[in-house]
């Protein structure tokens, strides 16, 4: 999944969901629920509301409604524990939001992890019920400790790059760069920065990333178009880019590629800010499905 909105799947009778990760990254994306991220060993950088956030152990992040983010583990035995859940689950949500993600004190996240867990696994009756009441302590607790502030409407810019982002994902051969300065209604330099600061790539590299995804797809489907058939279908304006581009990002040539290849959701990030790619492996260590 590419910098989309996330919807996640719940267990029945519940808006919880929790589970464990090894060595977590992820790219950009946002959901419309709230992720709690707590580290349990090593350390995880978090990108979110344009800020990095480096948590170590102990240390915890609550992702809000809407907030776009993405993470990237420092070293591959880090271990994360996450907890997600429906906003709508606890009101007083729907008018108070965290003033900064990172969390200044610690909470006994993993000792709520482990009582949920037991809950959402063993379905007993009303257990949706039981660990919403878990997670309204957890809750309570956070926003009674950290400092907060009332909600305002989704910042208009934000709202718009969303669904930028969305096309994006939908429609990549049908965008280039001047297309999305014009949508967003900035300069080219601007909005160059912004793209950059929001997602951590360039947007040429984002579209190329893009395009790619669905050049594979297409070359997995068994429809027997042509290289160049594809290349103009993902928006590439020369088979030689798309030649490039795609061994690039997968690896190998697209006359070359595996019938059952899947291309990572990763693609280089430019300047010294990159991390390598190879670190890729997340991997998940339990859930309460």
């Amino acid at each position: 999944m590419l910098a989309k909105r996330e919807i996640w799947n719940y267990p029945p009778e519940a808006k919880i969901w929790v589970g464990k990760y090894r060595n977590s990254h992820n790219l950009l994306h946002w959901h419309y629920d709230l992720e709690f991220i707590c580290v349990e060993q090593g350390a995880l950088d978090v990108y979110c509301e344009r800020r990095k956030h480096t948590l170590r152990a102990g240390e915890a992040l609550l992702t809000d409604s809407g907030q776009m983010h993405y993470q990237s583990a420092l070293a591959p035995d880090t271990v994360l524990i996450v907890i997600v859940f429906e906003s709508g689950i606890l009101p007083f949500l729907q008018e108070y939001r965290l003033s900064d993600p990172k969390l200044h004190e610690r909470y006994p996240i993993p000792d709520v992890y482990r009582r949920l867990m037991e809950v959402l696994k063993g379905r007993r009756p009303f257990y949706g019920e039981e660990a919403r009441c878990i997670l309204e302590e957890l809750m309570i607790g956070v926003f009674r400790r950290e400092q907060i502030v009332r909600r305002m409407k989704e910042d208009r810019t934000e709202a718009a790059f969303k669904t930028l982002l969305e096309e994006l994902q939908s429609r990549p051969e049908g965008w280039t760069f001047l297309d999305a300065v014009q949508y967003m209604n900035m300069s080219e330099a601007y909005f160059s920065r912004y793209f950059k600061a929001m997602t951590g790539t360039t947007f040429t590299q984002y579209l190329n990333s893009m395009r790619t995804e669905r050049a594979v797809q297409l070359l997995r489907s068994g429809e027997g178009l042509s290289m160049t058939e594809i290349a103009e279908s993902c928006g590439f304006e020369t088979i030689r880019s798309f030649n490039r581009t795609f061994k690039e990002l997968t690896g190998t040539s697209p006359s070359r590629l595996p019938q059952d290849y899947a291309m990572k959701e990763q693609f280089p990030l430019a300047s010294e800010d990159a991390f390598d790619p190879t670190l890729f492996g997340c991997t998940l260590l339990e859930s309460c499905d």
